[in-house]
């Protein structure tokens, strides 16, 4: 596997601490966590309420998105950090959902958080994957797939023969 990239984003919000904006590895992509700044600077400050915060962490996370070459149709899995859970959901969740088509949302958790960086009502990560990029994502796997050949596992998992003796993996 190739050494992971970690992708510093011009023109996204400088980052509240000690990270990378996202860190690739793979094929995956995994976005930090963004804050609703409506500047680059950690200094910037919040819009107001709880669906400008949410608008203005989604443009932040499609700003560092393009940056990685993806946009939105890319990601497949999402996590939003609330801070007035019972308030916000459902208002959030009206944002949030325009900027996914209806059949292609990613997969989601959202929690109810005691705290966010600055105050923030709502921090959103994502991860995202590189389109032709196959789930084994080696060398190996491709050309097996070319083939036509089933993967080890599939095969394993295909034949009821028990088996004895130690794993390969």
């Amino acid at each position: 596997m190739p050494a992971p990239i970690f992708h510093m984003i011009q023109g996204a919000p400088d980052p509240v601490a000690p990270f990378s904006h996202a860190v690739e590895a793979d094929g995956w992509v995994f976005v930090t966590g963004q804050m609703p700044f409506t500047g680059t600077s950690k200094a910037s400050p919040y819009p107001e309420g709880i669906e400008a915060q949410t608008r203005q962490v989604m443009e932040n996370l499609k700003r560092v998105l393009a940056g990685c070459g993806l946009g939105l149709e890319h990601v497949v899995a999402a996590r939003v950090f609330l801070t007035h859970f019972d308030e916000d959901y459902e208002k959030m969740n009206a944002v949030y959902a325009g900027y996914f088509a209806a059949g292609r949302r990613p997969a989601r958790t959202c929690v109810g958080v005691t705290g966010l960086a600055r105050g923030a009502r709502v921090e959103i990560d994502l991860i995202a994957r590189r389109a032709g990029r196959s789930a084994g994502g080696g060398r190996a796997a491709r050309k097996a797939s070319r083939r036509g050949a089933r993967s080890p596992r599939r095969a394993r998992a295909a034949d009821p023969t028990p088996r004895r003796g130690r794993s390969r993996r």
